[in-house]
């Protein structure tokens, strides 16, 4: 008795529910009107809160708590707060960022968050060049197919080791080239580069990665000059360079391969399959998206009404037309020869725009780094 009194602060006591709550979870073992003593409060208050039906508050919160509830279960248990609100707001239900957050820690449930963990799998070959860095840490672009970034990570399993290449659309954070294999070669890297060439089918894309051996490989880069991407690579062992790709490989670690241990390296590969493809690239919310999955930013980005952005140049506005044309819009990083013309069919001058996914569209693309765990 004495420990269920030291249990509450009688000079601090807010919430005489929680002092309610405390003599209904107890009366099984002490009588009520011993427990209400001696813990202050009112026995016939008890009662009556007891007999009570709950409040309009209360039947609200026990509705948005199972909705939050079903929301942190589809994401596999891995969204916070922030997330939860946002799928809930697409539902048609708003809540206060700190309604949903009280109710979350009442139920205890918690996203998930990244453990900080170091491993280097990048190793320069001393005898091949690397390729310029094009990009130089800005991670922007204003249209899809601009900018890739790849990197390569490995997965543990009872098996051994399972290598993970992809390569990342910098736009809408989508997916868009991944390969597993048992070793890290550079047809690994070669298998996510053709995924994404042959399902975005991008015009003078920039794929940015690190210096790793596999990345520099006379084959990648023979590759590459063959279908027209223009290679870019950070410094070797620095994770800010492919800062992006980074992020990736830690929100896969945080969310499936910190949580998941697999007997066989097919297991493995069957989880990372679906986690990208059922679950990061349609459906996972993302903060720099404004809390919309890489598909739905992209499709919404696809379905704006596209507008001239120069005038069409006359005799009284060509020089500055001109102007305009010799310089490069926000977003793309590379050097690229100066149009010699404005054009007059109300795209883009950008000279990395083109086609994505059989669309007119286009993609920067750079490679997650693996020196991250």
């Amino acid at each position: 008795m004495q420990r269920l009194a030291a249990l509450v602060c009688h000079q601090k006591r807010q919430d005489i529910h929680t002092v309610y709550e405390l003599v209904k979870a107890n009366q099984a073992e002490f009588p009520v009107r011993t427990l209400c003593e001696t813990l202050g409060v009112s026995t016939s208050g008890f009662y009556d809160w007891h007999e009570r039906p709950p409040s309009a508050s209360a039947r609200a919160n026990a509705t948005l708590l199972r909705d939050i509830r079903a929301a942190h279960q589809a994401s596999d248990e891995t969204y916070g707060m922030p997330r939860i609100r946002a799928e809930l707001a697409d539902q048609g239900m708003r809540a206060s960022r700190k309604r949903i957050a009280s109710l979350m820690r009442q139920a205890r449930l918690r996203g998930v968050s990244r453990r900080r963990g170091w491993c280097v799998t990048t190793e320069r070959h001393p005898r091949q060049r690397p390729a310029p860095d094009l990009v130089e840490r800005k991670f922007v672009a204003t249209d899809i197919n601009q900018l890739w970034v790849a990197d390569m990570t490995y997965v543990p399993t009872w098996e051994g080791f399972v290598y993970l290449a992809v390569a990342t659309d910098v736009f809408g954070r989508k997916v868009v080239g991944w390969a597993l294999g048992v070793h890290m070669t550079s047809d690994l890297v070669i298998e996510a580069l053709e995924m994404a060439l042959f399902t975005r089918k991008p015009q003078n894309v920039i794929h940015h990665s690190d210096q790793g051996s596999q990345y520099t490989s006379i084959a990648f880069g023979n590759r590459c000059k063959e279908m027209g991407v223009r290679p870019s690579m950070g410094t070797v062992g620095d994770a800010y360079d492919n800062a992006m790709a980074e992020s990736f490989f830690a929100t896969l670690e945080c969310e499936l391969i910190a949580r998941r241990t697999w007997q066989t390296k097919a297991q493995a590969k069957l989880a990372i399959f679906t986690w990208i493809e059922t679950w990061y690239n349609p459906r996972r919310r993302h903060s720099g998206l404004g809390q919309m999955s890489p598909v739905n930013f992209e499709k919404q980005h696809q379905e704006k009404p596209t507008q001239p952005t120069h005038p069409i140049p006359t005799e009284g506005n060509q020089s500055e037309s001109h102007a305009v044309a010799d310089g490069l819009p926000t977003g793309c990083f590379a050097p690229v020869d100066k149009p010699t013309h404005v054009p007059i069919n109300g795209t883009s001058p950008c000279p990395q725009a083109g086609p994505v996914d059989n669309a007119a569209s286009v993609t920067i693309e750079r490679e997650p780094s693996c020196a991250r765990f």
